[in-house]
């Protein structure tokens, strides 16, 4: 039975897909659901996904919409967040510190502005690009991105007046 190519474009797609499920959930297992949920949704549609221009574009919108139909369901507000694994030369603590901050930034952002500033910064993509995976105008995803920037900087903002010794900022300059 073949597949026409599926296995071999999970094989190809399956990290990139599961780095942006995991900036979008900020948790290792929703973001595993996630891509799964992304790529049994992909295989009932491989037909039109292989006529796709970019067939990752195509699957990355899938797990974008799902994810933002996700977060409108939850009826909870819990997040479960793991810690980074050590990884040698680094200062652990400082990364730490560092994520921390960014997680609970994103966590401030509507699921729209977070899929934008995720597909913008974390996975650069063009404001066109990230516009065809989230089936929006590119005026829309400047918007969100304005809006999520600002929400960024606030929250960063307010953490570096709160305790300026573990400030994103303050650690750049020393």
């Amino acid at each position: 039975m073949s597949d026409d190519g599926f296995t071999d474009f999970v094989v190809e797609v399956e990290g990139p897909l599961l780095r942006t499920a995991y900036l979008l959930t900020g948790d290792h297992g929703h973001a595993e659901d996630l891509v799964q949920t992304t790529l049994v949704k992909a295989h009932r549609h491989w037909a039109k996904v292989q006529r796709a221009d970019s067939r990752l574009a195509y699957v990355r919108r899938i797990l974008v919409t799902s994810h933002v139909s996700w977060r409108r369901r939850m009826s909870t507000s819990e997040q479960v967040i793991e810690t980074v694994p050590d990884r040698p030369g680094d200062d652990l603590q400082e990364r730490l510190a560092t994520t921390d901050l960014v997680r609970a930034a994103l966590r401030e952002l509507s699921p729209k502005a977070r899929a934008v500033v995720v597909l913008r910064w974390f996975e650069d993509l063009t404001e066109a690009e990230t516009a065809r995976v989230l089936g929006c105008s590119t005026s829309t995803v400047s918007t969100h991105a304005a809006r999520g920037l600002a929400t960024l900087r606030r929250h960063l903002d307010a953490t570096s007046a709160a305790d300026p010794d573990t400030s994103i900022y303050a650690r750049r300059t020393s």
